[in-house]
């Protein structure tokens, strides 16, 4: 696999640090090179927050990414602000709970789900992130899901299971919404 880079943005305590870890962690797990780059805005929870994920089977040289491959966007904020940096050919995930009519770019795929209300559905009105992890995968398959789903099982393993279970099932139905967005 060629390298591949995602950015994942929203406000803070959307846990996009949480799902971008999450990916890193997965792609070393399957012997890939990662490199995983956080940034903050100046409030901490409801500020905003993104990071980039790249990875690859090379060693990476660089973190930083001008035009990323894939955006992942909790909100309306940093969908304006990482939808027009995403390269031509890329795709987009965006939380449709949060974002709606959207500004279309035709060089890109937009897959839209409903990330909140998926969430809530699978018993964990914050797993949203989760979903939109799922709907990432879904179309940019950089790691197995069921090496994410383990990941995601092993973070929640001894403090809430029924957490860690909604997670596993927020994502699962962030995969088969995303499924049936194309």
């Amino acid at each position: 696999m060629a390298q591949h880079d995602v950015v994942m943005a929203g406000f803070g305590g959307q846990g996009l640090m949480a799902i971008g870890k999450l990916l890193a962690k997965a792609a070393m797990c399957e012997g890939r090179h990662v490199t995983w780059l956080p940034s903050y805005g100046p409030e901490m929870r409801g500020g905003t927050a993104n990071c980039v994920v790249v990875v690859d089977d090379a060693p990476i040289g660089s973190p930083f990414v001008q035009h990323a491959q894939a955006a992942l966007v909790m909100n309306r904020p940093s969908f304006d602000k990482f939808a027009p940096l995403l390269a031509p050919g890329g795709t987009i995930v965006v939380n449709g709970s949060l974002v709606d009519d959207l500004p279309v770019r035709s060089d890109v795929r937009v897959v839209r789900i409903a990330a909140n209300d998926l969430a809530a559905r699978a018993g964990s009105a914050k797993a949203a992130n989760m979903a939109m992890l799922g709907a990432y995968l879904a179309h940019c398959p950089v790691v197995r899901h069921d090496t994410v789903r383990d990941h995601i099982a092993a973070a929640f393993a001894g403090k809430n299971s029924a957490v860690g279970e909604a997670n596993v099932r927020a994502f699962e139905a962030g995969l088969a919404a995303a499924t049936r967005a194309t």
